[in-house]
């Protein structure tokens, strides 16, 4: 269980309490100390699967673990970001959005599961992530450079269109195997 890959999708877990703390402390250090806990997270998510597949590490823990830790990951940067007023008023509907999609995925791989339905992840849903992932950084230091923020939100808006595109593909073969 404790392999490489999984102590890394455990370690992602493990900077969000500090992110946290981070996110609430009202001064620019403290944003780009976020920040950097948060690439550093983000490169964890990169690497544990791609250690994984390289070196055959795959194992049960990390199959069920890390897309747990992903969600985890995003959803509470998510929340932060909308906690402390770095996306308001209709910039909230993206990370809705977002989020309910990531429910939505869940739901379906979780319904397809039992059924041996494989749902793998699209080329497409890979640039989602990595676009959403993009734009949070830019959000976590946004109160400090305009730049940042209006970069933050054109991203979080493309990753939104993404995020509807691909989940609903997802849904679509969920629905494909109703009876």
């Amino acid at each position: 269980m404790w392999t490489i890959p999984n102590i890394l999708t455990i370690f992602r877990l493990l900077l969000l309490p500090p992110m946290v703390w981070l996110f609430f402390v009202p001064m620019e250090w403290a944003a780009w100390a976020c920040l950097a806990l948060y690439v550093i997270a983000s490169i964890t998510d990169f690497l544990d699967g791609w250690i994984a597949r390289k070196y055959n590490l795959i194992s049960d823990f990390g199959t069920m673990m890390d897309p747990i830790s992903d969600k985890i990951f995003v959803v509470v940067t998510m929340l932060m970001l909308v906690a402390v007023g770095r996306v308001e008023d209709l910039m909230v509907i993206p990370i809705l959005l977002i989020i309910t999609r990531e429910f939505a995925v869940s739901g379906v791989r979780e319904f397809l599961g039992p059924k041996g339905v494989k749902m793998p992840v699209s080329k497409l849903a890979k640039w989602k992530t990595a676009t959403q992932m993009i734009a949070l950084g830019f959000l976590i230091i946004a109160p400090y450079s305009l730049e940042s923020l209006m970069a933050g939100n054109l991203l979080l808006i493309l990753a939104t269109a993404l995020t509807l595109v691909t989940g609903w593909a997802y849904v679509k073969t969920g629905l494909d195997h109703v009876k």
